[in-house]
């Protein structure tokens, strides 16, 4: 099988295009042929400018700072699969795409700014520790009062002293895995000696799927929330699939208490439902939804849905695809934000201090891989389940990419 006939190209999207094959060949139908053109691509800095990533990063009285890596050629490079892919079997309807400035949409529409050593949004920073830095997110309630028994010890008064205090005699990666048991997001940055490698992506084959449901609009449920899974939705919207979001009666999507504005622009174009899923109606109602699906949206620990009786292997041995969004894959119990796990894997300012790059940079990186290996799924006759690691996402746009030399050898799948 030929995925694409050849990645156009010496640019660094260009080599994070080529980097996407290995996890997307095994899933894109064997009849498809598609190409993805980058030979003009501009730089990774240039990329984050227009991204709007560069004016969100830094101090906030001090020049903006580049990011480390390449996320926003990144955002390039994965825009420009979901195109390809698109060109090749989209139905008829499929809307227009986004560019890279997806990557500032949120701080725009909640009116952020860069705010180092603070996350934009202000509730993630880095601190140091006995051995690295450790990033945190205590961005919910419960995570401020988790931490005294996080931490073993009373926190009286300001939880970020507390916490700082504490870390300072541990090294950043048992900090991070104590911090971890308690449910609090926190990672060691940049730190991937003794952590598991896997690839961005691990898909697995499942049923056939219907040859009623090939060739016209796919009907996706999405079950996710925030911003990584409803922007994968909202591509998908625009490459021509019909989109159901379901959320729950008792606990919305939390993105509602933010900018009406942002939650409108990702999630305006799907039909909403509200289920009770305390109720053996609601459950019943939302299986009903994933029966009739293509498929399934979610971003959840795989135990969180298994009350309600919800199994994605059952689903896709069924036919549906079911994409799983999580922090560091589905047999990781460890959770995260889009902010401590792009600096947890070392998405960081182009400064001598480790200080936060974006806005929340896993979400949207993760939204638009997810919506290319959901896109490519749909190219095939078997349904997949598609376990998306946030983290290795992340990982793998702020590895150092060099552009290819003109004689370079092209890979071609």
């Amino acid at each position: 099988m030929s995925l694409a006939k050849g990645i156009v190209g010496q640019s660094v999207a260009s080599q994070h295009a080529r980097r996407m094959v290995a996890a997307l060949a095994p899933v894109v139908g064997p009849a498809v042929t598609v190409d993805v053109d980058l030979d003009s691509a501009p730089s990774p800095e240039e990329d984050w400018t227009t991204s709007g990533g560069r004016s969100l990063t830094g101090y906030p009285t001090e020049r903006p700072l580049g990011a480390r890596g390449h996320p926003a050629s990144a955002v390039r490079a994965a825009l420009a699969w979901l195109r390809a892919l698109q060109r090749a079997s989209a139905p008829a309807g499929a809307d227009t795409l986004p560019g890279i400035e997806l990557l500032g949409e949120r701080a725009e529409h909640l009116r952020l700014s860069r705010n180092a050593p603070w996350s934009c949004g202000g509730a993630m920073t880095i601190v140091p520790c006995a051995h690295g830095h450790l990033a945190v997110s205590l961005a919910r309630p419960s995570d401020v009062e988790l931490l005294p028994a996080a931490l073993e010890r009373p926190v009286e008064d300001d939880a970020w002293t507390a916490l700082r205090a504490w870390s300072s005699t541990r090294p950043a990666v048992e900090a991070a895995a104590r911090l971890q048991l308690l449910g609090i997001p926190a990672a060691p940055v940049g730190v991937h000696d003794g952590l598991p490698a896997r690839p961005w992506l691990v898909a697995t084959p499942g049923g056939r799927r219907s040859p009623s449901r090939r060739g016209g609009r796919p009907r996706v449920v999405d079950l996710t929330s925030l911003w990584a899974g409803p922007l994968c939705a909202r591509l998908l919207r625009c490459a021509g699939a019909d989109v159901v979001k379901v959320e729950s009666v008792h606990r919305p999507d939390g993105a509602r208490s933010g900018s009406p504005s942002f939650f409108d622009l990702l999630n305006g174009g799907s039909e909403q439902v509200s289920l009770d899923l305390h109720a053996r109606a609601g459950v019943a109602h939302l299986r009903a939804l994933i029966n009739d699906a293509d498929v399934v949206l979610e971003a959840s620990r795989p135990r969180a849905l298994a009350h309600l009786g919800l199994d994605a292997g059952d689903v896709v041995a069924a036919g549906t695809t079911w994409l799983s969004i999580t922090a560091r894959g589905r047999e990781s119990p460890w959770v995260g934000f889009g902010d401590d796990i792009a600096a947890g894997a070392g998405l960081l300012a182009q400064s001598d201090a480790p200080l936060p790059a974006g806005d929340a940079l896993a979400d949207p990186l993760a939204g638009v891989h997810a919506a290319v290996a959901v896109t490519a799924a749909l190219t095939s006759d078997r349904a997949w389940l598609l376990d998306l690691s946030m983290h290795d996402v992340a990982r793998m746009c702020a590895d150092d990419v060099e552009p290819a030399t003109p004689n370079a050898e092209r890979r071609t799948p």
